[in-house]
């Protein structure tokens, strides 16, 4: 194999990777409280209604 290429080809790799560290950086850090509406793919993972385990009390009342 071409040396030369091998070389050219494990620095773009270096390259493209260190993109990548920064980028999980900058996302690491950014973690904050954020303002507004959340985005439509985080609002359809929400479940709507009752969590699981909570029941309706039963009434006094209706039973006496």
């Amino acid at each position: 194999m071409d040396v030369l290429k091998m070389l050219a080809d494990l620095r773009r790799e270096r390259e493209q990777i260190e993109e990548a560290i920064l980028t999980l950086e900058r996302l690491a850090n950014g973690r904050g409280r954020r303002r507004g509406r959340p985005p439509a793919w985080m609002s359809e993972l929400k479940r709507r209604g009752r969590p699981p385990g909570s029941k309706n009390k039963p009434k006094e009342s209706a039973a006496a």
